[in-house]
């Protein structure tokens, strides 16, 4: 953190600060904004459409908590601090698996581990701020970059996922996006093939490169690189899970971009043939962009 740059309360700005004992980043402009874990996986626990103080990054019933896993349960540890809110996931996805030597834990590892951050850009005009993590379980190293602009209601990620091995590296990679009340309500839809309500459920998409999830008023549209991520994890919580972990109270559909599937570990992945692999030093770029859309925009993209 730099104590002494300049500070403004207006135009794009970025506040260093910490919540509930976790580093944190704030990026806002006038419209949006976005609260980034930097202190726990980098994740989104707040992005807030300021005109209407509509959040599109949700808490969960349990809130944002420092993570720990004093039983040794390789489940326990997501699950236990999930704040709600956007994650991203990378080398495992879905549940606890072992591949390569190494173990890991459900959406493991990086959703759980602090990144190094800086800021790239500074200005009324435009925010960006790096974020940056070498993991320990494979030799992957991944740098995102999260930016607003002055005025527009978009949040961009650009990401570089890189290799630093003389040898093939497998993984999933996605983005554990999720949404709840109060914009997830009987009358939110997706443009996309998608049964909303159910109790608990996991389903799978493949050949969409963006869905817009909306209400008559308000909707936000999430576009990505489909190359890179080919499939969308449809995952869906309406008080469906009566024991542990949610107890019944978590109501949440996650439409998720991946890499992979289905939400049964990397091992699984690899058997399957969808495990993302990385050539020897390769570098593999990656772009997701939010934007929220407002009135009769919200139901132009069908």
């Amino acid at each position: 953190m730099r104590r002494h740059r300049p500070q403004r309360n207006w135009g794009a700005r970025i506040h260093e600060t910490s919540v509930y004992g976790i580093d944190a980043v704030v990026l806002e402009n006038a419209t949006l904004r976005v609260t980034v874990l930097a202190g726990k996986g980098t994740d989104v626990v707040e992005c807030n459409y300021k005109p209407l103080d509509l959040d599109f990054a949700p808490l969960s019933p349990g809130g944002i908590r420092t993570p720990r896993n004093e039983a040794g349960d390789p489940q326990a540890a997501f699950m236990e601090s999930y704040p709600g809110g956007w994650q991203e996931v990378l080398p495992n996805g879905g549940a606890p698996s072992a591949h390569a030597g190494a173990s890991y834990g459900q959406h493991g590892e990086i959703s759980l581990v602090a990144w190094d951050h800086w800021i790239e850009r500074d200005d009324p005009d435009g925010v960006t701020v790096a974020f940056e993590i070498a993991l320990r379980t494979v030799p992957l190293r991944l740098t995102k970059r999260l930016s607003l602009d002055r005025t527009t209601p978009t949040l961009r990620f650009a990401e570089t996922l890189v290799n630093e091995s003389d040898l093939e590296v497998e993984a999933m990679w996605g983005h554990h996006i999720a949404f709840g009340p109060p914009f997830l309500s009987g009358e939110t839809r997706v443009d996309a093939p998608v049964e909303l309500g159910r109790a608990s459920s996991i389903d799978y998409l493949e050949g969409l490169d963006s869905y817009t999830i909306r209400d008559d008023r308000i909707g936000l549209r999430v576009s990505w690189d489909a190359r890179t991520m080919p499939y969308l994890w449809i995952w869906q919580e309406h008080g469906g899970t009566t024991a542990y972990p949610w107890w019944g109270r978590l109501r949440t559909v996650g439409l998720e971009p991946f890499s992979s599937r289905p939400t049964d570990g990397l091992a699984e992945a690899v058997r399957n043939g969808t495990a993302l692999r990385l050539a020897p030093r390769e570098a593999r770029d990656f772009d997701l962009t939010a934007t929220v859309l407002e009135g009769t925009h919200a139901t132009d993209h069908r």
